[in-house]
Parts: C-alpha cells; sequence; structure tokens
C-alpha cells in the first residue's frame, strides 16, 4: 500500500481571491521522480497542461523543468493574479503508484472551509474537474456536508458554478456571512480528454474548425476565470 501525501502546503495570500483547488498531483511528486520538464511546484506535471493552459491564455513563456525559476514564474504569476491553490487532499492511500483518483482510498482531506474563514478575500474556487466520483467537486461536496452546508446551482451551463453562504471572518460591507462561488472547470489532466470530445460544444466548435482541439477547447473555458 501506497502512502500518498500531498507534497505542497496550500499557496494562499492575504488578498487572494480565487482558489485552485484539485485533489493531489501525481505519485512522482511526493517521491521526488519528476520528470525533465515537470515543475516542483503545484500542477507541476508537464502533461497536466494547466500551466501551459495558462501560458497559451497570457503569453507568459514559461520554463516547463526542474529550476527555481520555473517556480518563481507560476507564484508571481499567482501573486500578481490573487489566486491562491489549495487541493482538498491532504493525503490517501493507493494500491497502485499512479494518478488516478478513483484510486484513492483512506482520504483525509484538508480543511476548505477553515482557510476560506482564514482568508476572508477569497471569493471564488476553481475545482480543476466535477462531481465524479474522488474529484475535487465530490470530495468538497462532503466537506460541506460535514458542516451542514451545500451547493446551491447557479448555473447549469459548462463549466458548472454553484454557490454556497459560509459564516466567519468578515467581507467588504463588514457583515459575516459571505456567497462564495464554485466552477467546476474541465479537468486539465489528458485523461479527460475523452469526456471533452464527447460534450455537444466541443463537437460543434469541432465540425466548425477540424483544427480544433481538447487543448483548445480548456483554453477558451478557462480564459474566463485566469
Amino acid at each position: 500500500m501506497f502512502k500518498h501525501k500531498h507534497p505542497y502546503e496550500p499557496f494562499i495570500k492575504k488578498d487572494t481571491k480565487k482558489l485552485i483547488v484539485g485533489t493531489l498531483p501525481p505519485p512522482r511528486f511526493s517521491t521526488g521522480e519528476l520528470l525533465e520538464k515537470d515543475v516542483d511546484f503545484c500542477y507541476g506535471g508537464y502533461y497536466n497542461s494547466l500551466w501551459l493552459f495558462i501560458d497559451k491564455i497570457h503569453g507568459l513563456n514559461f520554463r516547463y523543468d526542474i529550476s527555481e525559476e520555473a517556480i518563481e514564474q507560476r507564484k508571481q504569476f499567482l501573486i500578481e493574479r490573487k489566486i491562491g491553490i489549495c487541493d482538498i487532499v491532504d493525503s490517501c492511500e493507493r494500491e497502485k503508484i499512479n494518478a488516478s483518483d478513483l484510486g484513492m482510498t483512506n482520504v483525509k482531506l484538508r480543511n476548505i472551509l477553515g482557510y476560506l474563514k482564514a482568508y476572508p478575500t477569497i471569493e471564488t474556487l476553481l475545482f480543476t474537474g466535477g462531481n465524479s466520483k474522488n474529484g475535487p467537486e465530490y470530495f468538497f461536496r462532503k466537506h460541506l456536508k460535514k458542516h451542514d452546508l451545500k451547493l446551491e446551482l447557479f448555473s447549469n451551463e459548462i463549466p458548472r458554478i454553484h454557490q454556497f453562504v459560509i459564516t466567519g471572518g468578515t467581507n467588504q460591507s463588514g457583515t459575516s456571512n459571505r456567497i462564495i462561488k464554485t466552477v467546476s472547470l474541465t479537468s486539465a489532466s489528458g485523461s479527460a480528454n475523452r469526456a471533452v470530445g464527447s460534450m455537444p460544444l466541443f463537437r460543434q466548435l469541432k465540425r466548425n474548425n477540424p483544427n480544433f482541439s481538447t487543448f483548445d477547447f480548456r483554453v477558451m473555458q478557462y480564459r474566463e476565470f485566469f
């Protein structure tokens, strides 16, 4: 049994407004066996593609290697855009040493609500995946349920948007209740390409432009939120 512990602490600043919420990076980030183009930071797996999407959207010319400069480029982007990262899974166990969300057992979650109360400027959670089993939205719903809270549907268009109300901390009006919005983005992982290919919107765009790819679809979707 492989004990898979998240290798990174949450990256949140006092003025963070949006929080990226995933599950766990691939096990190699916990064991230190990174690939040549990996970056030793959140979502640093080259084949995860999140930073490739962001790079494409903003033309940032990121480095993709095991260097401090590559890490600092990403941190600086997050700070400037007031975006943080706090994956919801702290640890799990795996029979097979791979990055499959479905392969996670004995999952221990981070206290996302606690972070929201500690950082009252956060307004939006960006889930890097939907409500499929062991996805970030799936775990967050379980996390909310323990606190007698639940997500309310705000928009059923993909990416689906929900919201919920928490107490604690203060917002700009000085009140203790805050409405937090959640956005369930299509996963940046290559394993989600089949799901993207089955989406009616993707198929329509593909018919209009045969060169339109699943990468282009993610860039189009992520652009609004990054």
